[in-house]
Order: structure tokens, then C-alpha cells, then sequence
């Protein structure tokens, strides 16, 4: 009996043993938790982190920033994460004050190593139908979409992997080595969009909310204007009569829609005229966050410019 008894003790310290052990070596290999608050940083920085850890996104596909209500469940989120990338409350005003005195948070817009576009007091408060504080978006007098620019993704990358190299040194030589290869990538991509843009480049164009700054300064698109300059904003009367009024012009090849709108006003005022509809999604909402998918999405923009704007 003994024995027996004697055998059975063994075994359950052999099997605690096993499960210590295991339990010990998943904690070793835990990954560095990592989280964007929208799709498109979420695609930049999975370039940055392969082969290290995964990078998740706190709004799910088809939410905007600009009128999205912060859960508890959210919260709970961004208190458990190792790092937290945003832009900045200019774009996430849901996220300003929850992150005050977070050390996990990386705030993109903070930092000096990143171009940034400045309105003027015209692109500021030229809408009369705007408050005179909404300042775009809130942000102050900045483009918040600093994704869209092939110079500022390139600053940005650059940001990100200071910043993950300095929480978890240990594989700041493969940051680095991403970061190379992300650099190289993005060289092949704006050389092959500007092939794509190159013949239509001067044809003008209206967008639905001023978002794409950096994409259009960097390869010189020709945009005449935006029909607000805030997505949770109607458009004035004054400018909606203004774009109708170019429309019976022939300078206007496309009008551009986005996907997390409902393009009435865009299809009243284009009603009867022949130009072009086309579709940008500055939120890389139908793209999966795999090896490759920021630049594809970048080649796409290009696709729909080249497009849309040509007759």
C-alpha cells in the first residue's frame, strides 16, 4: 500500500514539475504585445514586427475615428498591451485623456522626426458650415493623415522601430532589418505609383473630406478640392454650389466617395453631369494586416487615381 501510495506521489510531482516547466518556458516566450488604434498603422508596423511578434488594431474594419464612442472593453485593451500606437487626439479624439500618463503609448504626431502638413486659417475656417473651433478634426493645424504620404510612412517606420527596439532590445536587430527591408520596399512602390500617376497627374479632381495631403503633394496630383474637411461635418451650401458649378466645367474628371460614408451629397450634386466616381478609402479597411499589404494598399490609391481620372 505503501508503495502504491509512494508511486502515485511521484507521479502527480513529476506532472506538477511538467506543468511548471511548461507554464515557465510560455511565460520565456511571451510576445511583445503590440496595438494601433486604426488599419493603416496596423499594416505599417506588421512590417516592422515580423518575425517578432503580431500587431492587432483596436477599431475593427468599417469604424471611423472621427465618431467612434470608446468601450470599456477598449480600455481594458489598451491598459494590457506593451505598446499602443496612435496618431494622436487630432484624428482619435475618442482616445484623448484615456492615455494621459500611459508609458506603453507611442503618439505619432508628438514627434519632430515626422513632416507634417499645416493648414492655413483658408483651410482651417473656409467652410461656413463648420464651427469655427472644429479645426479639423480637432487637431489643431495639421494633416492627422500622415499615413498617406510616402515620406511620412517612411519617418513614421522609423519612429515605431525606435521606439520597439527600446522596450524590447533583444530583437532590435531584427527591427532594424525590417526596417531596411521596409525602406527598400517602399522605394519599388512610389517608383511603380508614379509610373501609374505620371499620365494623369494634372487631370483635377474633388474628394469627399480633405484627407490626402501627403499623397497628393508627394506625387503632385492635381486636387481642386474636398466637399468637407471633416467627415462628421456637412458640407456649406457655398461650397457644395461651388463644386456643382466646376462641374459644368470641363476640368473635372472624378469625384472620390469613401466607403464609411454614404455618398448622397457626392450624388446629388454630380447628378446629370458626366464626371467620373470613383471610390478612396483612406483607412485601408478591406486590407488584411499581412507581409506586403501597406504597399499594396499605396499601389491600389494609385490604381483608383489612374482610374478614375482618366477619360
Amino acid at each position: 500500500m505503501r508503495r502504491i501510495l509512494s508511486q502515485a506521489w511521484i507521479a502527480v510531482v513529476m506532472i506538477f514539475s511538467l506543468v511548471s516547466t511548461a507554464t515557465w518556458a510560455k511565460n520565456q516566450d511571451a510576445s511583445l504585445t503590440v496595438m494601433t488604434s486604426i488599419k493603416p498603422l496596423q499594416l505599417i508596423t506588421q512590417e516592422l514586427t515580423k518575425n517578432v511578434t503580431n500587431t492587432d488594431v483596436l477599431l475593427a474594419n468599417n469604424t471611423s475615428p472621427h465618431d467612434y464612442a470608446l468601450k470599456p472593453s477598449d480600455v481594458r485593451k489598451l491598459k494590457s498591451v506593451d505598446l499602443f500606437i496612435w496618431v494622436g487626439p487630432g484624428l482619435e479624439s475618442f482616445l484623448e485623456g484615456v492615455l494621459e500618463g500611459s508609458n506603453n503609448t507611442l503618439q505619432l504626431d508628438q514627434s519632430e522626426q515626422i513632416d507634417k502638413i499645416v493648414y492655413d486659417q483658408h483651410d482651417e475656417h473656409g467652410h461656413e458650415a463648420h464651427d469655427h473651433d472644429d479645426g479639423h478634426h480637432h487637431h489643431g493645424n495639421y494633416n492627422p493623415h500622415l499615413w498617406l504620404g510616402p515620406v511620412q510612412a517612411q519617418q513614421m517606420a522609423k519612429v515605431i522601430v525606435d521606439k520597439l527596439s527600446t522596450i524590447d532590445p533583444s530583437h532590435s536587430e531584427q527591427y532594424a532589418q525590417n526596417y531596411a527591408e521596409f525602406t527598400q520596399h517602399l522605394d519599388t512602390t512610389i517608383a511603380e505609383v508614379k509610373q501609374k500617376i505620371e499620365p494623369v497627374k494634372n487631370n483635377g479632381y474633388y474628394v469627399f473630406h480633405d484627407a490626402y495631403s501627403y499623397y497628393e503633394n508627394y506625387f503632385g496630383l492635381n486636387h481642386l478640392g474636398a466637399f468637407t474637411v471633416s467627415p462628421d461635418r456637412r458640407p456649406g451650401a457655398k461650397s457644395l454650389i461651388a463644386i456643382r458649378n466646376a462641374l459644368q466645367t470641363n476640368e473635372v474628371y472624378c469625384v472620390f466617395a469613401e466607403p464609411q460614408f454614404t455618398p448622397a451629397v457626392i450624388d446629388s450634386v454630380t447628378r446629370g453631369t458626366d464626371v467620373n466616381h470613383g471610390v478612396l478609402d483612406p483607412l485601408a479597411t478591406e486590407y488584411e494586416a499581412k507581409p506586403g499589404a501597406y504597399f499594396q494598399y499605396l499601389q491600389d490609391l494609385g490604381t483608383s487615381f489612374s482610374q478614375c481620372l482618366t477619360r
